[in-house]
């Protein structure tokens, strides 16, 4: 069985996740559901990134020692992530012992290989983004991301040999299109690195929270350094785990385009340094946006999660986002959308189309689904583009086109809820035309299985609430391969009395 080994990045737990942050783990969680749909033996892995300064300061600001605030925010975020139905393998937190132990081996690694010196740094820091920034990269004296004053740093700190790297990672990705994913962060990568790399500190000397130095207890490794290694350590690095031999190279690392330099920069230059293979891509996805404005706390725009859970449940929140935000690309959130789309494509597409063909066959068909008889070119045409939609589906989704992968299922629907107009089963079944009433039932119902297993990655719950309406036993645990039309599968079926599965929202 082939394998596929994901990632995303991790948080900073100084702050709860809002929908931009919640969108990572959609997108990775679709991908991770797709590949086991698919036949791949996947490993999902997220986690909490927990030796910031920021961590730190919060935690004291609330009067709690920073293990205990940071076991605090673990349950939160976890909360979080399953009320999303995100279904991660693995939740690493940089304050294990098992990820301490991986930091400190690989430093040592690098440090043995002579890429790792004393010297003093000076220059800028963004502690919102605990970031090293040059003078051309402030905005009037600002952090570019975060708009606040860059603080000016001077302190004896240790050094990774980065530029020892430029002609190693310049060249590797010249060598490897899919490394750096969509294509504009690519070029933006090869642009820094052609621009020139500096060696990096990856110490703090001030800080007094984090893993301590090898080679020097009194500094802390970097924030950054540190929290990079979680892709390791959360597969059991160092020492013979089975885990680490079975899924590395990480075939994807997920990440926002804001830290795309890190992971594709100076994370493969770790990599080549300590002797180790380089992950197959690192994906560097756009921001979501509230309103067209930046989601900040300090602002006031974010939108919890948890609130569009409650309300409206998670499959809702994943298929917006999932739509409207093209995976790459920039994308917005506004209450105003999210109800258009819930009920246009949600409530009046694919919960129309449920309801209304397990109201038809309880009226029609005594509860269960019949045996095709009586087959035209209209049922012919609703069978190739069953064929046709999955073969799209399948295209997209490989390419980690997200977007594209769920409108290509709708499509699916659209057609089945088109096909019901034509066929009219209400003035066959008014004419007597039983044959041919129970192929047009039995068409809707095979559609209709196989549009729940195309939207299982995308809408997981809804997935499975409309099989257990139809009694079909496939999510989860038929490969895509057996979404092929066969109306054996959902033939003789008994179903259940129908309900609203999305209804509709009325509220303005």
């Amino acid at each position: 069985m082939p394998k596929f080994y994901l990632t995303t990045a991790i948080d900073y737990v100084n702050s709860l996740p809002h929908v931009g942050t919640a969108y990572e783990k959609i997108t990775a969680d679709v991908i991770a559901r797709y590949k086991r749909l698919s036949g791949f033996d996947t490993f999902l892995l997220m986690g909490n990134d927990e030796h910031s300064y920021n961590v730190r300061k919060e935690a004291l600001g609330k009067g709690l020692e920073p293990a205990e605030y940071c076991d605090m925010m673990a349950e939160k975020f976890r909360e979080r992530w399953a009320s999303l139905e995100i279904s991660f393998d693995d939740f690493i937190r940089t304050t294990e012992p098992r990820h301490a132990d991986a930091v400190k081996d690989l430093f040592t690694k690098i440090n043995g290989n002579g890429d790792i010196y004393k010297g003093k740094y000076e220059g800028y820091y963004c502690v919102s983004c605990e970031a090293y920034l040059k003078e051309k990269d402030l905005a009037d004296g600002n952090c570019p991301v975060h708009g606040t004053r860059a603080e000016w740093l001077s302190e004896e700190n240790y050094f990774f040999a980065l530029s020892k790297y430029a002609g190693k990672l310049e060249k590797h990705i010249d060598e490897n299109p899919d490394f750096v994913l969509p294509e504009i962060r690519r070029n933006e990568i090869l642009n820094v690195i052609k621009g020139g790399l500096e060696d990096v500190s990856i110490s703090r000397s001030s800080l007094g929270w984090g893993v301590p130095a090898p080679v020097d207890a009194a500094q802390t490794i970097y924030v950054w350094f540190d929290a990079l290694i979680n892709y390791l350590s959360g597969i059991g690095y160092p020492g013979t785990s089975t885990l680490f031999d079975r899924y590395w190279p990480c075939d994807l690392h997920i990440v926002g385009k804001d830290i795309t330099r890190f992971h594709c920069v100076v994370w493969p230059a770790m990599l080549l340094s300590a002797g180790i293979p380089l992950p197959k891509s690192i994906f560097g996805h756009g921001f979501v946006s509230f309103k067209g404005e930046k989601m900040s706390k300090t602002l006031g725009h974010v939108v919890d999660p948890l609130d569009v859970v409650a309300k409206y449940g998670a499959d809702s929140l994943r298929y917006y986002l999932l739509r409207e935000v093209p995976f790459g690309k920039d994308g917005d959130f506004s209450w105003e959308l999210f109800i258009e789309r819930y009920n246009s494509d949600l409530a009046n597409n694919i919960g129309n189309l449920v309801t209304r063909t397990l109201g038809m066959l309880e009226r029609y068909s005594n509860a269960e689904v019949p045996r095709s008889q009586k087959r035209n070119a209209l049922d012919d045409e609703v069978i190739s583009v069953s064929s046709q939609t999955i073969a799209e589906y399948r295209q997209f989704m490989d390419g980690y086109e997200l977007h594209q992968g769920v409108q290509s299922a709708l499509k699916l629907s659209r057609r089945a809820n088109q096909y019901i107009e034509e066929s009219q089963p209400w003035v066959l079944a008014k004419g007597g035309d039983k044959e041919r009433l129970g192929t047009v039932l039995a068409v809707l119902s095979e559609a209709i299985r196989i549009l729940a297993g195309l939207l299982c990655p995308f809408l997981p719950s809804k997935s499975k609430e409309i099989e257990t309406l139809f009694s079909i036993d496939q999510v989860e645990k038929a490969p895509l391969k057996n979404l092929a039309w066969d109306e054996n599968r959902s033939r003789g079926k008994k179903v259940k009395p129908p309900s609203p599965l999305f209804p509709r929202i009325e509220e303005k």
